[in-house]
């Protein structure tokens, strides 16, 4: 399928159809996100988890998508976009089912890591055919936005069934996802078309670039979310560091002398990608950070059900449902840097009205004003950069500018997550005031995260982008 399929304004049954299942993957990525985000007071009641073990059901599942995106991507691009999503969706379906009968912690955050490395490989490639089918333009504006608007309500309404499931039982929230990875596995490979390899590519594959950008991330990542458990001072964590930024600047000598690197560093020329990279760090960073604080607060300290605190938020995926899809007309209209500029001034403002809280906050005076504006960032936010991240991209590299973009929006969760989590665990066990002062403490370093964002947005509305380089410069 190529984007000459598009010319039309109408898009016929089988495009749909192919929109729908790359849709429905990125919507079951979201979804699984949440819905263990909200089901984590009770895996750790029922497993006898300490804080910090209970942010690895997390990080696990960020530590394989954030280490393995980039090398996602660029496979997408040399063995067919359509057999890479395939065969990750597949694996993505075993590991749900093998997570919901484990009873070992060790074992179900070995299954979130399977789970994290098949979704960076999913991810980059349904989005790479997306913007490899749709032309550039309101097309493709078009179906990213819905693309995302379905992404983006899978984050916002797996808190809902999130809250559902966990009535039934916290294994549910690791179960139900198999079945929906099943059908869109079948889906898919009746719908998805064959995109054309070109054999010579893959005996040109950087290997060297490969392993150790990948080494990179997988110690990066780990290092982040294993610092608030060993201290951010010690040895180890400082080490890890150390070997991260090693094996990175190994990465950047490698591609700076092999005839087709893995990343082409050019493609950072435009500050365009460099600005929705950094805005997707910090979309997700802050999101994630924000959900483990209000899922402990509303769970643990006001005694919340897990329903009860989904149906809290659901504003904010109605939001995200209904208003999503009509980012890609704006985009095309008035540009996608206003968006973004707009989607993080709601997130800045939202985070910040939630620094009011305390131990009788009520859901009309703080909840539901944070909610309604994060669900406004996220409707013009998630769209827009991704919009942005891949524009101007030759089709050979929209894998890999795929899997930049997601690679920020993994790293980014990861990292604020461990920082929010570190801050969060020194506050406990010692009384109701300290509890609230680390609540307060990790959500005022989320709402700083945004208006550092929105100050990078801001300086985009005024800089002159320059013509993207072509991938064979």
């Amino acid at each position: 399928m190529t984007s000459s399929t598009t010319s039309s304004p109408r898009w016929d049954a089988r495009l749909w159809g192919t929109l729908i299942v790359l849709c429905g993957a990125l919507f079951l990525d979201g979804l699984d996100i949440s819905m263990v985000g909200v089901a984590l007071p009770s895996i750790r009641d029922d497993l006898g988890l300490s804080t910090e073990q209970l942010q690895w059901i997390v990080s696990g599942y960020v530590l394989g998508y954030g280490g393995l995106l980039l090398l996602g991507g660029r496979a997408a691009d040399l063995l067919g976009r359509r057999r890479v999503f395939l065969a990750a969706i597949g694996v993505f379906a075993v590991a749900s089912l093998l997570g919901g009968i484990a009873s070992d912690p060790t074992v179900l955050v070995l299954t979130r890591f399977v789970k994290g490395v098949s979704a960076a490989f999913t991810v980059p490639a349904g989005l790479s055919i997306i913007t490899t089918t749709f032309a550039e333009g309101p097309e493709r504006n078009r179906a990213l936005s819905i693309y995302t608007a379905v992404g983006a309500s899978g984050f916002s309404l797996g808190l809902v069934f999130g809250g559902l499931l966990t009535l039934l039982g916290w294994r549910w929230t690791f179960l139900v996802p198999a079945p929906i990875a099943l059908a869109l596995l079948v889906a898919g490979a009746r719908l998805i078309q064959r995109d054309r390899v070109d054999p010579a590519a893959r005996r040109h594959f950087d290997l060297g670039g490969a392993v150790s950008v990948t080494a990179a991330m997988l110690i990066l990542v780990r290092t982040v979310v294993r610092a608030p458990d060993v201290g951010w001072a010690t040895g180890q964590t400082l080490g890890g560091f150390a070997l991260a930024a090693l094996l990175l600047a190994a990465f950047v000598a490698i591609e700076r002398r092999v005839a087709h690197p893995l990343v082409r560093l050019g493609i950072f020329r435009s500050s365009t990608l460099v600005r929705a990279n950094i805005g997707a760090f910090a979309l997700t960073g802050c999101y994630f950070g924000f959900q483990f604080v209000v899922t402990l607060y509303l769970q643990t300290l006001l005694g919340w059900s897990a329903l009860e605190m989904a149906l809290a938020l659901l504003p904010a995926g109605l939001l995200v449902a209904f208003g999503s899809p009509q980012i890609g007309r704006l985009a095309t209209r008035i540009g996608t840097q206003w968006l973004v500029v707009v989607a993080f001034a709601a997130f800045a403002a939202g985070y910040t009205l939630f620094l009011r809280l305390d131990a009788s906050s009520s859901y009309l005076g703080l909840v539901l004003p944070t909610v309604l504006l994060l669900g406004l960032g996220f409707a013009t936010g998630f769209p827009a950069l991704n919009i942005q991240a891949t524009a101007g991209v030759a089709n050979a590299e929209q894998g890999l500018a795929s899997g930049l973009v997601n690679t920020s929006l993994q790293v980014g969760g990861a990292l604020v997550l461990a920082v929010v989590s570190a801050i969060v665990s020194s506050h406990a066990g010692a009384g109701l005031s300290d509890a609230l002062d680390g609540f307060r403490t990790a959500v005022a370093v989320v709402a700083g995260l945004s208006l550092v964002a929105l100050l990078v947005a801001l300086s985009g509305v005024v800089a002159r982008e320059p013509a993207l380089e072509a991938a064979d410069a």
